[in-house]
């Protein structure tokens, strides 16, 4: 599939379309890097990297400006069509080369192992298949590239993981845009077979009441195939 300069308004049908829980992530996001603290999380979670880069599900592009100088280009994948609109303002200021290009995590549209590092931020709580998501970033990855993950999941005690189960069976899909509180990110990079590499737990806000969606974590992997970076 040909990738779309960033300066395109013109994107493909996309089979996901959550025009209200779009509006409303668009506004409470920006609210977020301050109130939640997620600005540092995207200073660290983006620091360092280098070379050519896919971001999977960017919705709007609050990332962008983050990526450091040694970034030689981003793919950035976004399959809402108002989170991608607002994704293709974003790219416009940011500092580095961006494509912003429709599609599914599940059938990312770029060629196998194209890619030095691959960026999860918020994605993989919302995504149809997770399994075959990480496959697709296994993909393209090169042998031994990086994947830096942000994720929100599972977490607290009994009674809240209980909470979050039922969140997921019931109405909070439904409600935020096919969002799940109770996946677990790091096993399931584990076992799609990525090689785990430092992670933290965090707190979202770091101090303040723990809601479903408070479990975050922040870390990296690698897809096999070279000597481990660590």
């Amino acid at each position: 599939m040909r990738l779309m300069s960033a300066g395109s308004a013109k994107v493909a049908p996309s089979p996901v379309h959550h025009p209200l829980f779009a509006r409303f992530y668009a506004r409470c996001s920006i609210d977020a890097e301050t109130r939640l603290g997620l600005a540092a999380v995207r200073e660290r979670l983006l620091a360092g990297l280098s070379g050519r880069v896919i971001e999977v599900g960017a919705g709007n592009g609050l990332n962008f400006a983050r990526y450091p100088a040694a970034v030689a280009e981003v793919v950035a994948v976004e399959p809402e069509p108002l989170l991608r609109r607002l994704a293709l303002d974003a790219a416009q200021r940011a500092q580095v080369p961006v494509d912003v290009v429709p599609g599914a995590a599940e059938a990312l549209p770029v060629k196998s192992e194209a890619y030095d590092a691959a960026v999860l931020s918020l994605v993989l709580c919302s995504v149809r298949d997770v399994a075959r998501a990480l496959a697709e970033v296994r993909r393209v990855l090169r042998p031994g590239g990086e994947v830096r993950f942000f994720e929100h999941g599972r977490g607290g005690g009994r009674m809240m993981t209980q909470t979050q189960r039922a969140l997921d069976r019931t109405v909070w899909p439904v409600l935020f845009g096919g969002c799940h509180v109770a996946r677990e990110p790091v096993a399931e990079l584990r076992g799609a077979g990525f090689e785990l590499g430092p992670y933290r737990r965090l707190l979202l806000p770091e101090q303040g009441p723990k809601l479903p969606t408070s479990y975050g974590v922040l870390g990296v992997a690698w897809r096999p195939g070279e000597p481990d970076p660590r």
